[in-house]
């Protein structure tokens, strides 16, 4: 299986309809999951970049994911559409 979609704000693949997040209408949300995004608002709209990478890195680490897979998903969070609007 092939994912092409993943959260723009934690970087999890969104591989089926149930992990999106969703619209204030209920409508499903293409670019976040259901864990940062529900109802048309971040779930935890005062979070940094810097406090998302611990919390994916905690979350990968207690699935006990390789090093390198955490590292790349850490690095690759600054570029997703959440944080690189952010950037100065």
């Amino acid at each position: 299986m092939k994912i092409n979609a993943f959260c723009q704000s934690c970087g999890m693949p969104l591989s089926t309809e149930e992990i999106k997040g969703t619209e204030e209408n209920g409508a499903k949300n293409n670019d976040y999951c259901r864990y940062c995004y529900q109802d048309g608002a971040f779930k935890n709209p005062k979070m940094n970049l810097d406090e998302m990478k611990d919390k994916v890195q905690n979350k990968m680490e207690k699935m006990k994911l390789p090093n390198y897979m955490i590292q790349k998903a850490v690095t690759i969070l600054p570029a997703l559409k959440r944080w690189k609007s952010k950037q100065i």
